[in-house]
């Protein structure tokens, strides 16, 4: 058995390539098995850190962002399901209604990381996709937020105070700073122990390939 690779998944849940890039990584770690074992951990990224309270339509944010227009988006979200349907993530049949901020999201993350462990940020994380991007959720609700903390093990009441304070703020904003300032400017970004980079939302054959390379010669 190899020594553990560390994998550091920056993103933000307002992606939905970032959904469909955890999903494969996850299918391509359930190929590997316990031959590569890993450390996943999960880094904050906002793709919309100005973002007011309420968000954007999400029509509306996507034709003034890029410039696209609603039938470009509609075949954009046909493809996301497509992929996602193949990987076991069920996007939403509309795709979801508004772009919200996240940063309180990613506050709830680095909690879960630091007070409970990888296994409980893990589940968060897939838990705020799915509410997200499988059920067009109102991301903004600190309610919802608490209440898929606790569908993923943690506190919904711990939760609930740490959304009503600034607790795990500086914390969530040093890591954002840290990879945006080490060239990280585009999500999904899949770290590998500190120096191989993976962008996108690659096919599982992709992620596991890379992963057996770095293992096999890290042992």
């Amino acid at each position: 058995m190899t020594n553990a690779l560390t994998i550091d998944f920056v993103s933000d849940i307002a992606c939905p390539w970032c959904a469909i890039g955890l999903a494969s990584l996850e299918t391509a770690l359930a190929r590997l098995g316990p031959d590569v074992p890993v450390a996943l951990r999960f880094q904050p990224f906002e793709l919309n850190p100005q973002m007011p309270a309420g968000g954007q339509d999400v029509t509306e944010h996507l034709t003034e962002k890029y410039g696209s227009t609603p039938e470009q988006q509609a075949i954009g979200r046909a493809n996301l399901r497509e992929r996602g349907a193949k990987l076991g993530f069920a996007f939403h049949p509309q795709g979801r209604s508004r772009v919200y901020n996240t940063f309180d999201a990613h506050r709830l993350l680095t909690w879960a990381a630091q007070e409970a462990g990888g296994a409980h940020q893990h589940a968060l994380k897939k838990g705020l996709l799915k509410a997200y991007h499988g059920e067009s959720q109102n991301m903004d609700s600190h309610a919802l937020l608490a209440r898929v903390a606790g569908e993923a093990g943690l506190s919904a009441e711990r939760a609930t105070q740490i959304l009503a304070s600034d607790e795990f703020a500086a914390e969530t904003r040093e890591r954002e700073a840290y990879y945006t300032s080490h060239g990280i400017h585009a999500v999904p970004s899949v770290i590998i122990n500190g120096q191989h980079l993976i962008q996108g939302g690659q096919a599982p054959e992709v992620f596991e390939l890379s992963l057996r390379q770095i293992a096999s010669a890290a042992a």
